[in-house]
């Protein structure tokens, strides 16, 4: 069975990017096993937890293993991936030479309230992903744009899905 973690960048309620991340895991196959890693209490990344982590640290590490893909759903901020997906990235990748992330197959799905869609979170993960020897979905882009209008009681309209379902199967070709 194949482990699916999916990591939202958003620690919002009801976010957009949880309603974006339901939608995609929902075109994984039926016997996909989905794990939400969840990054909101991860405490700031310092080195000097590096010999002694907290436990936050080193659960989210261990569910990071424990995987055998990653879906990483983002918004914008300030025209770059979320505070606390930065800081997740940074926590699994440490104490140095110890990364959890490295060899994973990684999809990387942005999204915005605007038109420009979260395109430059997107290049912004994919730069650290690349650091960190991921292997990520490169084509076709995950870039979606106004999110209030696409998404209606949390639901993307059927060609979006279809649109989706093409990434998710680059996704899994990454096996």
């Amino acid at each position: 069975m194949t482990k699916l973690g999916v990591i939202v960048g958003s620690t919002r309620k009801n976010s957009f990017s949880k309603q974006w991340a339901d939608n995609i895991v929902s075109l994984y196959p039926e016997e996909t096993e989905v794990e939400y890693l969840d990054i909101a209490n991860l405490p700031l990344y310092n080195q000097d937890y590096d010999e002694n982590s907290p436990q936050a640290y080193t659960d989210f590490r261990e569910a990071v293993k424990r995987q055998d893909l990653i879906l990483f759903v983002t918004p914008e901020h300030n025209r770059t991936m979320s505070a606390a997906l930065k800081n997740a990235l940074d926590v699994a990748s440490r104490p140095w030479g110890e990364s959890v992330w490295g060899g994973k197959p990684a999809l990387v799905a942005s999204h915005s309230i605007s038109v420009l869609g979260g395109a430059m979170a997107n290049k912004d993960v994919h730069k650290s992903l690349g650091f960190l020897n991921m292997k990520a979905v490169g084509q076709p882009e995950v870039i979606l744009s106004n999110s209030p209008d696409l998404l209606k009681d949390g639901k993307a309209p059927q060609g979006t899905l279809d649109f989706l379902q093409t990434a998710v199967n680059a996704h899994l070709a990454l096996l």
